[in-house]
């Protein structure tokens, strides 16, 4: 049985005292010692889990430096501290056992900007793809591209140093900063930007932490200028961190403390503030994407695009390519792919770019380019391995085919099996010209361990992202990891590169001092002690304080993931799949609103309500649990409702309530499901916790509730008028608010579905009914299955579909009501639920054996019978309900005919399960309504902030409606005439409607209109 989880570290006596003075002190931000909010900052996107003692959160400068001088005090003199941004690292860069300082939540600000010169000033934790929607008004945009741009803060990218592709032309993060604001250990505040030598030294003769800091800078990077230009490489990713080869310029004999500090990894000093120069958004692009029949040809002939000058050359092996096909992703990109031919077919692709101001220019590079593929393609002797090629001139073409590539790194975590293709030398840099002979042996490597991994990456930089696969679960996977590295430390040193060249070092910064060697590593030395002379700052990443008697390099051998992975059975991983296999991509902090992923995410800024942050706290709930001795892959044994906890109360150290209150948070609507690259489908695996934790503590009445809708439904619906003035009066709706805790709860549909449907004189039948007709019957008939929040709350919706179903020659039966359990799902009745699921299953399987169409109106419910069904019914699932769209598009030829044609215009919005579960859904109701004569847009929206019952939900009440204001509220308000396909998307339309023009109260589901068109 599942009892309270309070066996956890606890943070250390001294941090908790350092807390408590903190906030004494004044401290305005927040302070985070729950052990969810440290799980969540314990892992980034690497292989690494380090817990730390607490996460600040401070809301301004001051808040910072009050954290740091409170630190200086003699009693906190031991504590660490390490920034945090997006948490999207891959080599552990944030991760520390100290204090981490968030800076993502609050210091999110534009705080200036000039886009006639081309600049801005901002916080660090602006999110990029945020920053650059800001100023594109202005036709600018902030260059340096990464594949989490749309999650990773602009702190995260100075503090690595980011760049990826277009670096040719566009240079790193450092390429760009104008000046920077940073916060020192000791408190004081610091403003970098490149100075006179002359200005520099004055500075360095006087007092103070800053006058050490310009001393150092003179002495490492002027003094030492000529071992330092021998040693950097000249490449285009050239070293990052402590960059004493660019902290000088000789050309304007100026020096710049920002060149130091970009790609420090948060090791010398907390950048608040960054001023960044724009780069004009190129006015022309044309994108090629050619096809090769193996990744070492498309490698080989990469060089050749680079002399055609193109902005830059992207590329992807066979392994990405695969595990593409198969994602959500690859419906948005296929048409503008070559797939070869039979004999010839892709496995592997360079994305060539040009960009231009002059359109005639472009054009020049292009057609020179085609020209030469063509004559290679008609002689048939694939010289280069080329297989075909297509062009993408227009923006949205272009930006699926990178969102397919951006997505590469989450699509290597949807591997099959225990090993998966993981970060730990991905990001090495060699000369482009030694690239494909560098592959080839790093290949060799791998290959000698007979290991399976993905490429992709940045060819024209010499940059190739490799991600062997691996079980850190597994300890002699573990010793290989630090074998590869070894070896890949040395084979770039061989080719003349680096290990380094994107991603910052991280744990691997024990291999610095052998790259720097015995004369440069000292003075690398030398510029963290000047910085953070007792190592308190992010320590042992780049390197340790020249001096320091203690004070170590942290190691690839560093505890992992893994480590805590394996303390759970294999029973266990398995049945919680989805949260295991979260591989710490951070794509569900994307900070799009119109995304569906991740709404409770992106109205709270928390990110403990996220699928990464729901995936690592049931990960460690599982972990206590199985240390415990309880195997939760197994259903709970049934606990009296006497003995358990009534309110919920218990030990307030009890890790469950941490979980469920991230739990409380999901909306359930699985757009993770789908977004997610690696499929962290949190719906599942929250309704196992539930149905876990209830067995401890008592259910809220209203969970009673939504279980046992589809039994009372039907009954009040026998008695609309009635049942609702029994429930819409002014004391139940009290009573529903203050014992419930629900609001705004809809009305039945008055006359009732039944009622309609009988004045249409159209057939309803049960299961038995349906089967005992006479052969044939089957073959004219669409079977309608009901849903319980359509049918008895907008019956209307389901009688329209019965008049296109009408309309189109057939005859509609609307099948008794059966059920469906998806509230139970989501509320984790999870034995109610298998029950039900069984049961359907046997009766709609009967149904499509006999060769009835089914039909079912609600995105959500009929989802779940293709998905949950297929886990918890106890007989196969051998039946499918299709969605009005889908039974629509098989019938393209009736429509056509049975058709006035009526130039009508609608605007679409597609229910948020559904445009991720069924990517292609906006696209087919355009082209049925085109059938008609009706012109539908497809509104780009995320989750309207209702999902089932959350929206009534009294405490998610502001949640909610934040949502809806996020992408949902301004787009109906302009609609003409908004369709909308999901039945909580209508409510919620309804409940927040517009009262100046009703606007909002208008909305249709899309067959309503469609059946207007065919009477």
């Amino acid at each position: 049985m599942l009892s309270v989880r309070d066996d956890y570290a606890a943070p250390e006596p001294v941090y908790r005292r350092y807390l408590g003075a903190l906030e004494q002190a004044g401290f305005t931000g927040d302070i985070d010692e729950s052990y969810g909010g440290r799980l969540i900052a314990a892992t980034d996107n690497s292989v690494y889990q380090q817990l730390p003692q607490a996460v600040l959160y401070p809301r301004t400068t001051a808040d910072l430096q009050l954290a740091l001088r409170v630190g200086q005090q003699d009693a906190f003199l031991s504590l660490q501290f390490s920034p945090r941004g997006g948490g999207t690292g891959t080599n552990g860069q944030s991760l520390s056992q100290g204090v981490i300082i968030d800076l993502s939540r609050y210091f999110k600000g534009l705080l200036d900007s000039d886009l006639n010169e081309g600049w801005v000033r901002c916080q660090s934790g602006m999110i990029k793809d945020e920053l650059n929607d800001a100023v594109r008004h202005g036709g600018w945009f902030f260059s340096p591209d990464l594949s989490t741009s749309n999650r990773a803060t602009l702190g995260g990218m100075i503090n690595t140093d980011a760049s990826g592709q277009g670096s040719l032309v566009y240079g790193k993060t450092s390429d760009h900063i104008l000046g920077l604001e940073a916060v020192l250990v000791n408190g004081e505040v610091i403003e970098t930007g490149p100075v006179p030598l002359v200005e520099a030294q004055a500075k360095a003769a006087g007092e103070g932490m800053e006058a050490a800091l310009y001393r150092q800078a003179l002495a490492s990077c002027v003094d030492k200028r000529s071992a330092v230009e021998a040693k950097f490489p000249a490449l285009n990713r050239f070293l990052t961190g402590y960059d004493l080869k660019h902290c000088y310029h000789p050309e304007s004999n100026t020096l710049d403390l920002s060149r130091l500090l970009a790609g420090s990894e948060g090791t010398l000093a907390f950048i608040t503030e960054a001023t960044l120069n724009l780069t004009r958004i190129p006015r022309h692009k044309v994108l090629v994407n050619i096809s090769y029949r193996n990744f070492d040809a498309a490698l080989r002939h990469a060089p050749v695009m680079i002399k055609a000058n193109a902005t830059s050359v992207e590329t992807i092996d066979s392994t990405v390519l695969d595990l593409a096909r198969n994602d959500i992703i690859w419906h948005s990109v296929q048409e503008h792919l070559s797939e070869g031919q039979v004999d010839q077919p892709m496995d592997g692709i360079n994305m060539v770019e040009f960009t231009a101001v002059d359109e005639a220019e472009i054009e020049a590079k292009l057609q020179h380019l085609l020209a030469t593929l063509d004559a290679e393609l008609a002689a048939g002797d694939h010289r280069h391995g080329v297989v075909g090629y297509k062009v993408c001139r227009d923006a949205q073409s272009i930006q699926m085919i990178y969102a397919m590539r951006k997505k590469s790194v989450g699509l290597l975590g949807a591997v099959k099996g225990e090993r998966k293709p993981i970060a730990f030398a991905e990001d090495t840099a060699v000369p482009p010209e030694s690239l494909a002979d560098f592959i080839s042996e790093f290949r060799q490597l791998l290959d000698g361990y007979q290991l399976s991994y993905g490429m992709f990456g940045h060819v024209d930089a010499g940059v190739l992202h490799v991600r062997p696969a691996l079980d850190m679960k597994d300890p002699a996977d573990e010793r290989l990891l630090r074998k590869i590295s070894d070896q890949v430390a040395q084979l770039t040193a061989k080719f003349g590169g680096l290990m380094w060249g994107e991603h910052g070092k991280g744990y691997r910064s024990e291999y610095a001092p052998t790259f720097f060697g015995p004369e440069l590593y000292p003075e690398i030395q030398k510029i963290k002690a000047a910085f953070d002379p007792d190592n308190r700052l992010n320590p042992g990443k780049l390197a340790t304080p020249y001096g320091h008697p203690t004070a170590e390099l942290v190691s690839v051998d560093a505890r992992k993931r893994g480590y805590y992975d394996r303390q759970l059975s294999q029973a266990v991983r398995e049945d919680y799949a989805a949260a295991m296999n979260c591989n710490g991509n951070g794509l569900c902090f994307n900070y799009a609103k119109d995304s569906p992923m991740c709404p409770s995410y992106k109205v709270s800024g928390d990110r403990r309500y996220s699928p990464k942050g729901r995936a690592t706290l049931i990960r460690e709930w599982l972990r206590l649990n199985a240390n415990a001795g309880l195997d939760v892959s197994q259903p709970p044994q049934r606990s009296s409702w006497l003995l358990r906890d009534r309110k919920n109360s218990g030990n307030q150290r009890d890790f469950n309530h941490q979980v469920k209150a991230s739990m409380d948070a999901c909306l359930a609507c699985k757009a993770c499901a789908s977004q997610c690259p690696v499929k962290v489908d949190v719906p599942s695996f929250r309704a196992k916790f539930l149905q876990w934790y209830y067995q401890l503590y008592r259910r809220p009445l209203r969970d009673h509730l939504v279980a046992s809708i589809e039994d009372t439904a039907p009954l009040m619906a026998k008695l609309p008028r009635f049942s609702n003035a029994l429930t819409h009066n002014v004391v139940s709706q009290w009573l529903f608010d203050r014992v419930l805790g629900y609001v705004d709860t809809p009305r039945l549909s008055a006359p009732s579905l039944n009622k309609r449907w009988t004045q249409q004189h159209w057939r309803r039948a049960g299961i038995s009914e349906l089967l005992a007709q006479e052969p044939g019957a089957a073959a004219r008939q669409v079977v309608v299955v009901q849903d319980p929040f359509t049918s008895f709350y907008q019956a209307d919706v389901v009688e329209a579909m019965g008049q296109v179903i009408a309309s189109l020659g057939y005859e509609p039966v609307l099948l008794n009501f059966i059920g469906n359990g998806k509230g139970q799902h989501v509320k984790g009745f999870l034995r109610q639920f298998k029950r039900t699921a069984t049961r359907v299953t046997q009766q709609l399987n009967q149904l499509a054996d006999a060769g009835f169409s089914l039909v079912g109106m609600d995105a959500s419910t009929v989802l779940c019978m293709r998905d949950e069904y297929h886990e918890y019914a106890a007989e196969e699932v051998r039946f499918t309900v299709a969605l009005p769209q889908e039974w629509l598009a098989e019938q393209q030829q009736r429509l056509a005919a049975a058709t006035t044609q009526s130039a009508i215009a609608a605007q679409l919005f597609v229910h948020c399960t559904e445009q991720t579960a069924l990517p292609t859904t906006g696209k087919i109701w355009q082209q049925l309504f085109s059938t008609v004569g009706a012109q539908v847009a497809v509104v780009a929206t995320g989750c309207c902030g209702m999902a089932g019952t959350y929206g009534h939900e009294k405490e998610q009440q502001e949640n909610s409606e934040k949502l809806f204001e996020m992408s949902w509220k301004d787009a109906l308000a302009v609609s003409e005439k908004p369709l909308v396909t999901g039945f909580s998307c209508r409510c919620q339309s309804h409940r927040f409607a517009s009262m100046e023009t009703k606007k909002l109260q208008q909305v249709e589901h899309p067959v309503q209109l469609l059946a207007k068109l065919l009477r």
